[in-house]
């Protein structure tokens, strides 16, 4: 589908020209160590090495369409520049591909995107993720060719936080405040006079402001502490008084479930429950494939490996959840690629949970005896890194891993 208007030019669904790019798809990303796991229960046995791979992993339908809609960008339009608003997904090996496919890629400004280098007849790629509404204006005024990848599961946030705002209610949103899909998500209330919002990291985060509605807040602390995760406009005193909970899609589902209900008690404690009736909503807005992952995992941990792997980007919100899920229950890495295990060295590098900075560790793998391995990967993890990585630990016991193929 497309349409055009003063120059501007918007797609969103495809150029129908999904089987031209698909053996490329298949050639870059998938992986058949991941194929053979699926053949045989999702676990493989090598000497004393078992892999048990989650039964939900990798690319989500989300990305998957995104990812082939910015192939296909490429197809249609051979010859023109062609510009991506910061990353497609979170995953350093398909932004490497795209830069390969000569698709630059624009630079933050302020809350959006620089779009300086962009001239009308070029092309710019939306992200899984979407842009802020100021974005999307700006593009439109410029008259450019838009190429909208939007997941389906963030356009339906952002319908919820829309209403929250047309019925007069604040947005409190479950997320990262710096992160590109909640910051599109939070943009959404700006359609609306007096619309406004406040992004909630965790439960702690959601606790000051539960402080906050039940009177027991500090107006200049609260202010101070979220200067950078709230509208332009946004006073305590006046916007926590009708709430509609929403949630960045990746987040861990049962934190933005147990937000929302903890939130809701404290707007009944503050004003009573026929209030809270009239003033308080909230929807699980955790899109499916975040969900499954997380469910499958959990369903892995019912019989617990003895260490786990968690492969993806390190600023991939989904896998970050996987990754402290797993941590939960038994020793996690989660790394990037499978270039992070050592098999000379014996260690891994992986970022530990809840921090900034990668690591090295050594021992991470027991040099003899039987091990299980748990393996899972977030939802913009091409199967051929997850194919690698099984490869990898494998070798990181001496096994050869053709002899498991």
């Amino acid at each position: 589908m497309s349409t055009a208007e003063n120059g501007f030019t918007y797609f969103r669904k495809g150029f129908g020209l999904k089987t031209e790019v698909q053996g490329e798809l298949a050639s870059d990303y998938d992986g058949r160590l991941v194929n053979l796991l699926r053949e045989r229960d999702f676990v493989l046995t090598a000497g004393e090495v078992t892999i048990r791979l989650a039964r939900e992993f990798g690319f989500c339908y989300g990305v998957e369409r995104a990812v082939d809609y910015a192939y296909q960008t490429r197809r249609k339009f051979p010859d023109r520049r062609i510009f991506l608003a910061g990353e497609i997904i979170h995953n350093p090996h398909v932004n490497a591909k795209l830069r390969e496919m000569r698709i630059e890629f624009l630079g933050a400004k302020g809350h959006g995107f620089d779009y300086g280098p962009v001239k009308p007849e070029d092309v710019v790629i939306l992200p899984a993720f979407g842009v802020t509404i100021q974005d999307f204006e700006t593009l439109r005024t410029m008259g450019a060719v838009v190429v909208d990848t939007t997941c389906g599961s963030v356009l339906n946030v952002w319908k919820r936080v829309d209403a929250y705002a047309r019925d007069g209610f604040t947005a409190l949103i479950h997320g990262k405040y710096y992160h590109e899909e909640t910051r599109a998500t939070a943009s959404q209330v700006e359609k609306y006079p007096g619309g406004t919002y406040v992004v909630v990291r965790d439960m702690a985060e959601a606790q000051v402001v539960m402080d906050y509605i039940e009177g027991r807040g500090d107006r200049e602390a609260f202010l101070a502490r979220f200067v950078d995760a709230m509208g332009d406009d946004f006073d305590p005193d006046v916007h926590l008084r009708r709430i509609g909970v929403a949630n960045q899609t990746t987040m861990l589902a049962r934190e933005s479930l147990a937000i929302g209900e903890a939130v809701g008690q404290a707007m009944a404690r503050a004003h009573g429950d026929a209030y809270r009736a009239e003033n308080f909503r909230t929807f699980d807005t955790i899109c499916s494939a975040t969900q499954d992952r997380q469910d499958a995992v959990l369903e892995l941990l019912q019989n617990p490996p003895d260490v786990m792997l968690v492969v993806g980007g390190y600023n991939s919100s989904n896998t970050m959840s996987l990754a402290a899920l797993c941590a939960e229950r038994v020793p996690t890495f989660h790394i990037e690629d499978a270039s992070c295990i050592d098999v000379a060295a014996g260690t891994i590098r992986h970022l530990p949970i809840g921090t900034k900075t990668e690591v090295t560790t050594a021992g991470w793998l027991r040099a003899d005896g039987t091990i299980a391995v748990g393996l899972t990967a977030g939802a913009s993890t091409p199967n051929n890194k997850i194919g690698e990585t099984v490869s990898r630990v494998f070798a990181a016991r001496g096994i050869d891993p053709a002899t498991v193929e």
